[in-house]
């Protein structure tokens, strides 16, 4: 009876939940892909040039 029932809940309330257009879904995604990449860009960057510094520092120190 519990089990029934709360599968006639799940369904009323999913009925209630706005789904996205397939537009929407496309244009998020699109927007996280190029946010990723940049972050990756910056990230990867910021790794390259420090490792430099640090490289060129313990020649200086050493």
């Amino acid at each position: 009876m519990k089990a029934t029932s709360f599968i006639q809940e799940c369904k009323a309330e999913l009925e209630k939940v706005h789904w996205p257009t397939r537009q929407e879904v496309v244009s998020s995604t699109i927007v996280v892909l190029v946010t990723v990449i940049i972050f990756s860009i910056f990230l990867s960057t910021s790794d390259y040039l420090f490792l430099k510094l640090l490289k060129w520092f313990w020649s200086v120190a050493a």
